[in-house]
């Protein structure tokens, strides 16, 4: 298959605990089809149940891919994704097939369909200034900072809004070139055919689902995953460690509140994430189709051609 030929996958996303899984699995399994995964967390080595990541009997009986990318302390990202994510659909439809991109981190769909900016990487020792810089003076100082050399960027982030500002400030530093002109640059776009539905699942519904999750993960084992990620030490700015969820159960861990505060805490923000996608989807994916998983069987066996 050539390098400029159309590639072809079928992205189904949508809500965290909407079940997107479920689907994917009911139409996948017994089949030759691929599953990417689309998610920021599940990317990490080592951050399993707290992720939802599909366990081994479920890659025994589909096959899937962007899954245990990289190893923590390393920093995944959008494009990363997008970079590999490309490479599989090239494997698949070489074979004739169409993989299904199944989750819900919208922005790194985004990158796969829409291009991304090629930005160089970030100097280690421009990101090591800025960490003693939060330490020392506290993001508010560092968003000042940011107004100043990128207020296009500013202007669309929240004054406390730690790692998109420390991202645009060490991009800034290391480049002497705004964040927000590099995205404006031409974008590594490329040919794409891949219809998205977004699963639709009913508030009520999602938040009950959403607290039963959380603490059947818990009862899984997932505070272990959270004592082994605090051990790491990992920068406050890290992804990891600020993943719904882990980020709440972290500060118990740390000392910082009673076990029941983090579990509120933590059920909390993860509602909140789920309304933040279904806010994503429906502003930036408009040609999408929304519908529930009883109305999308057809449709999306259809455009997998099975």
């Amino acid at each position: 298959m050539s390098e400029g030929a159309v590639l072809r996958a079928v992205a189904l996303v949508g809500a965290t605990a909407s079940g997107k899984s479920r689907l994917a699995m009911d139409l996948c399994a017994g089949t030759d089809r691929l599953i990417i995964c689309c998610d920021s967390v599940q990317v990490y080595r080592g951050l399993d149940i707290g992720s939802a990541k599909p366990g081994l009997e479920e890659r025994r009986l589909v096959r899937h891919a962007m899954l245990d990318c990289c190893t923590l302390p390393d920093r995944f990202s959008a494009v990363r994704w997008a970079v590999q994510a490309q490479a599989c659909i090239r494997t698949e439809n070489a074979q004739g097939r169409i993989p299904l991109i199944v989750g819900g981190s919208g922005f790194y769909l985004r990158a796969l369909l829409e291009g991304f900016a090629d930005i160089p990487e970030e100097s280690s020792a421009v990101r090591a200034a800025l960490r003693q810089r939060l330490r020392e003076h506290g993001i508010e100082a560092l968003y000042g900072e940011l107004c100043a050399c990128d207020p296009c960027l500013a202007e669309t982030l929240k004054p406390k809004d730690t790692q998109r500002i420390m991202r645009a400030l060490s991009v800034f530093k290391t480049t002497g070139i705004p964040l927000s002109e590099w995205q404006k640059r031409s974008h590594s776009r490329p040919s794409m055919d891949c219809p998205v539905f977004i699963l639709e699942c009913p508030r009520s519904l999602l938040r009950e689902r959403i607290a039963e999750r959380f603490y059947a993960m818990l009862e899984a084992g997932w505070m272990r995953e959270v004592h082994w990620l605090a051990g790491l030490a990992l920068d406050e700015d890290h992804p990891a460690r600020r993943a719904v969820g882990y980020r709440q159960l972290l500060a118990h861990v740390e000392g910082r509140v009673p076990l029941d505060e983090a579990i509120r805490a933590g059920i909390t923000a993860t509602r909140r994430y789920a309304k933040r996608q279904g806010t994503w989807f429906r502003h930036q994916t408009p040609a999408a189709v929304f519908g529930s998983a009883a109305e999308f069987a057809r449709g999306l066996c259809k455009a997998l051609g099975l």
